[in-house]
């Protein structure tokens, strides 16, 4: 009885051992996630008790009980999210999901509809040593959404996080690219300050894109590769894991016109592929790809199966698919 305990003992270390090696994170637009105020410095109208969509309690609690549903699949213990409109619909959510409890980081951003970033961490995983906005300027143009950048420390390693949501095509092809250009720029220089003074630092970028991996603002202007050998022979090029993704019918995290796109990515520096002491796992970057979470039948099958559709309630989740990855230490 007493050896049958031991070994008991010895799994359950080696276990905890094994689990406090890693980190997982995870990415999503939870499309939309207002509450059913009115609030007059935002375009959020439509979203409020009596609004053009008719919300009620009864519609936000059902909106809460089925991001609980992804947040439970995902299980990981950092979160970006974006479509999120404020820090009381985050604590709402926060408080559906009863397997965590989450710390918060989340700042009120300057885009006209109110939709912001922010990051849900554990607090006994990470250690938060600063967080801040990244204002991405626009002369005499609508602002958009701030990147969020979060340093932190994960058992004694310092982790670096971005958390993006990149303009849109709402107001046009060509303006849409322009803006995510901008945005791009602003996000490398930030980047470049930090290779500057760590040219080994570990750095991850997540987020709604709303590019492919090899399109103009993520390659080129992010100065980013598909390909791990480029970004491990330069310090200088992150490395976008997504490409086994691209391309898989019904496997992107974004439908468009019966096109599978892979617009939410993560983006990792080459101080977590240089075999050093923290690394990405290349073969945990995936696609929360279960069958509930695309519409099955109909025009629209293998699409996200959305919330809302303009203003017709249809009751899924998102029109994006939420993405995962783990970090570990290499022993």
């Amino acid at each position: 009885m007493k050896r049958i305990f031991l070994v008991f003992i010895l799994i359950v270390f080696l276990g905890c051992g094994e689990n406090s090696s890693r980190i997982e994170i995870g990415f999503w637009n939870v499309e939309n996630l207002f509450d059913l105020v009115d609030d007059p410095d935002k375009n959020d109208d439509e979203f409020a008790l009596n609004g053009r969509k008719m919300a009620t309690q009864e519609i936000l609690d059902m909106k809460l009980n089925h991001l609980t549903e992804v947040l439970i699949d995902l299980d990981v213990d950092v979160l970006g999210l974006c479509e999120v409109e404020n820090l009381a619909v985050l604590e709402m959510l926060n408080e559906n999901y009863n397997d965590r409890n989450y710390s918060i980081i989340h700042f009120e951003g300057p885009d006209l509809r109110g939709i912001d970033v922010a990051l849900f961490y554990d607090a006994d995983k990470l250690e938060i040593i600063e967080s801040k906005p990244i204002v991405i300027p626009f002369e005499d143009e609508s602002p958009t959404r701030d990147v969020l950048y979060v340093k932190g420390k994960f058992q004694e390693q310092t982790l670096h996080l971005f958390v993006n949501h990149w303009p849109s095509n709402y107001s046009g092809l060509e303006r849409g690219m322009r803006r995510r250009m901008v945005a791009a720029e602003f996000v490398r220089k930030e980047i470049d300050k930090i290779l500057t003074s760590d040219e080994d630092a570990n750095i991850v970028l997540m987020g709604d894109f709303n590019e492919d991996p090899i399109a103009e603002a993520v390659k080129v202007v992010l100065n980013t590769s598909i390909e791990k050998q480029k970004a491990q022979s330069d310090n200088q090029i992150l490395w976008n894991p997504m490409a086994h993704i691209m391309g898989v019918e019904n496997g992107g995290t974004y439908k468009y016109r019966g096109v599978d796109n892979v617009i939410d990515q993560f983006i990792v520096s080459g101080g977590l592929i240089d075999d050093m002491a923290l690394e990405l796992i290349p073969e945990s970057v995936q696609v929360l790809n279960k069958p509930k979470y695309r519409q099955s039948e109909g025009d629209y099958a293998g699409y996200p199966f959305r919330f809302w559709v303009g203003d017709i309630l249809l009751g899924g989740y998102s029109d994006h698919m939420a993405i995962m990855c783990e970090l570990q230490i290499k022993n």
